[in-house]
């Protein structure tokens, strides 16, 4: 006859939001499990539920001051895009963002974030 001994832990395990964001990366990739992911890092699957609605809400963030933060992004193929975009410089690629006020910011693959980001703002902070 066998004996296991489980030992209980400490207590709660504390997470940082670095290691969340891994996991709710993990979970998110193509094929992914969110049951195979929280058995291999020992979690119930419901927190790893609540780590991404968190993330799609903006309450993760790596950034101190919480200017970083996750958007919903929807990837639609079809040619009117690619059409309706002017000057596009044949980069192959446009992304468009649809901002919450409405606004929609088209922009072409490589666009370097440091100039879209302010770009964003400034489109966002504007009236509807």
């Amino acid at each position: 006859m066998t004996t296991d001994v489980v030992t209980a832990g400490s207590g709660r395990r504390r997470w940082t939001t670095a290691q969340k964001l891994k996991v709710v990366s993990e979970s998110l990739a193509p094929h992914a499990s969110v049951m195979d992911v929280a058995r291999r890092h020992g979690v119930n699957p419901n927190l790893i539920y609540r780590w991404r609605h968190q993330a799609k809400i903006g309450a993760l963030s790596r950034a101190p001051d919480a200017h970083s933060r996750f958007a919903l992004v929807a990837v639609a193929a079809g040619a009117s895009t690619r059409a309706s975009m002017r000057g596009d410089h044949d980069c192959g690629c446009v992304i468009e963002v649809v901002l919450r006020n409405g606004r929609i910011l088209r922009l072409s693959e490589g666009a370097a974030p440091i100039r879209v980001a302010p770009l964003a703002n400034a489109l966002e902070a504007c009236g509807s």
